[in-house]
């Protein structure tokens, strides 16, 4: 069916994180460099900071004005610095057929599927599942159904 605007991203990304949480002091090593304070946002109990008052960033050194306490729940968002966090594959795998190869939505007439599960997975109580097989289970990872999860292999 066809639909208005942009087509859904292949891609979702997330800013890069980092932690502080039981650091004490006012200095601190950053994970990635900045070039400046509005690069990043720094939280200190859930409270966001005001750049170049609250702190000052030079490079990986990041100072605070106020101490921190190992008890304060103290971390930085970098502003600059997108991961790819998921990749939308119209739900795990690609769709072929007369529209070539689709890796997002839309699909065709064949939905392809991996042989081989490499990643521990659970199917949950309240999930049901649908593999095309015949499907291997790689060695040491582990294939989960909970009581009333269901997994179909076709």
């Amino acid at each position: 069916m066809p639909y208005l605007g942009l087509s859904p991203a292949v891609q979702t990304t997330a800013m890069a994180y980092q932690d502080l949480t039981g650091g004490t002091g006012t200095s601190f090593t950053l994970d990635h460099p900045v070039g400046n304070a509005a690069e990043i946002e720094v939280f200190v109990n859930n409270v966001r900071q005001e750049p170049t008052v609250a702190y000052t960033v030079n490079g990986t050194s990041l100072s605070m004005t106020g101490s921190i306490v190992a008890t304060d729940d103290f971390y930085v968002n970098f502003q600059g610095k997108a991961l790819v966090t998921s990749t939308n594959s119209g739900g795990g795998g690609t769709f072929k057929g007369e529209n070539g190869e689709i890796n997002a939505g839309g699909g065709d007439i064949f939905r392809v599927h991996q042989k081989q599960l490499d990643t521990n997975t659970t199917i949950d109580a309240d999930e049901n599942a649908l593999a095309a097989g015949p499907l291997t289970v790689a060695t040491g990872v582990t294939l989960t159904v909970t009581s009333g999860g269901n997994l179909v292999i076709a």
